[in-house]
């Protein structure tokens, strides 16, 4: 999967106007724009692209982009 890829659909998602300023380091939940909408965008976004779709439990064990990128690579198999 592709990084900064990845990082565009999920800047895109959670409407964040510069993705560049993101790397897989990043951690999500203190962004500006981290809010539950911003959630749910997300995992209908992983849905969508991905075909994948992360519980809430596991979801909240990620931490940062790059977390959450090998998450969605581990259940794409």
């Amino acid at each position: 999967m592709d990084t900064k890829t990845f990082i565009e659909k999920f800047a895109d998602a959670v409407e964040i106007e510069n993705p560049a300023s993101l790397d897989e380091n990043t951690p999500f939940r203190t962004l500006d724009e981290w809010s539950s909408l911003a959630y749910l965008s997300v995992i209908a976004m992983l849905d969508e692209e991905y075909d994948v779709q992360i519980e809430n439990a596991e979801f909240r064990t990620l931490q940062t982009l790059g977390d959450l990128m090998r998450a969605v690579e581990s259940k794409r198999g």
